[in-house]
C-alpha cells in the first residue's frame, strides 16, 4: 500500500518493485531496481527516507527516522530488520533481525550481523564487520563478505525484475 502523508506522496522509480503487502507512506524516495518485500513498513512521516538504486528491503522490516535518512545503493536490509539509521552507506548488508537505532551511520561496504543492535548515534567506519548487542566492530570485511554483498544485491535485482514481469505488485 502506498500512501500520501500531508500531501506528500512517495516517489518510486518505475523499475522498483513494491509488494502489495508493503506499507510505504509519505516522504519516501525509492530508486531504480530496488525492491520492497511483503510486510515491510517504510514511514516517511518524520523525515525524508531516501532508498538508493538496486537496494532490497526484505520481508517484515521497518524503516523509519526522526530526521532525513539515506539507505544507499546496492544495500540489503535483511528480514525483520528495524532500521532507524541516519545513513546506511552503499554496498552494505544489514543481517536478519538486526536493529540499527536512531542517528546511527553505517559506512559503505559494511556488514551488520544478524540480531546485532547498533546503538543510537553510533558511527561505523567503512568496510566494517559489526557484531553483537551492543554492536561493535569486530574487524574489517574480507573479499568473501564483499562478494556476498554484491551477490545478494544482484540476486534481488533479478528477483525484482521477475516480480515486475509477473505483475506481482
Amino acid at each position: 500500500m502506498i500512501r500520501s502523508w500531508k500531501n506528500i506522496k512517495p516517489k518510486i522509480h518505475p523499475t522498483a518493485f513494491i509488494s502489495e503487502a508493503a506499507y510505504v507512506l509519505g516522504e519516501v524516495e525509492i530508486g531504480s531496481n530496488s525492491s520492497i518485500w511483503p510486510g515491510v513498513v517504510i514511514r516517511g512521516d518524520s523525515g525524508k527516507i531516501k532508498i538508493g538504486n538496486n537496494t532490497n528491503i526484505q520481508d517484515g522490516s521497518i524503516v523509519h527516522s526522526d530526521a532525513p535518512a539515506v539507505i544507499g545503493d546496492n544495500v540489503t536490509v535483511g528480514h525483520g530488520v528495524v532500521c532507524h539509521a541516519r545513513i546506511i552507506g552503499n554496498d552494505c548488508l544489514i543481517g536478519n533481525n538486526a536493529t540499527v537505532n536512531d542517528g546511527a551511520e553505517i559506512g559503505e561496504y559494511s556488514i551488520v550481523a544478524a540480531n546485532s543492535v547498533v546503538l543510537e548515534g553510533t558511527q561505523i567506519p567503512p568496510n566494517s564487520l559489526v557484531v553483537g548487542t551492543p554492536a561493535t566492530v569486530k574487524g574489517q570485511v574480507k573479499e568473501k563478505h564483499i562478494n556476498l554483498i554484491k551477490e545478494t544485491a544482484v540476486h534481488y535485482i533479478g528477483r525484482c525484475k521477475e516480480y515486475k514481469e509477473l505483475e506481482l505488485e
